[in-house]
């Protein structure tokens, strides 16, 4: 299965987690690190991927990302932690 997109967390500076999808995850954190991403991650740069699952469509990764942000900062980080120790 080819990945054709991704759900990716970064870490800002300030520990706050953001969320997102992309379909090019190298331009998209340069994105975010030059400023011009996400209105949230610019008061907060430099920021650092953390996490990222591909996705075999946009549509997919839109959901993971969904998912993600619905869950508590702890379950975030039980997630991240789990999947850090299984990936």
């Amino acid at each position: 299965m080819e990945n054709k997109a991704y759900m990716y967390v970064l870490e800002c500076r300030d520990g706050s987690l953001y969320t997102g999808y992309t379909t090019d995850l190298d331009k998209r954190l340069a994105t975010h690190n030059s400023g011009k991403g996400a209105k949230y991650t610019r008061a907060r740069l430099p920021v650092k991927l953390i996490y990222q699952e591909g996705y075999p469509t946009k549509e997919a990764a839109m959901s993971a990302e969904a998912l993600f942000k619905k869950k508590k900062r702890s379950e975030k980080l039980a997630f991240l932690k789990e999947r850090k120790n299984h990936g």
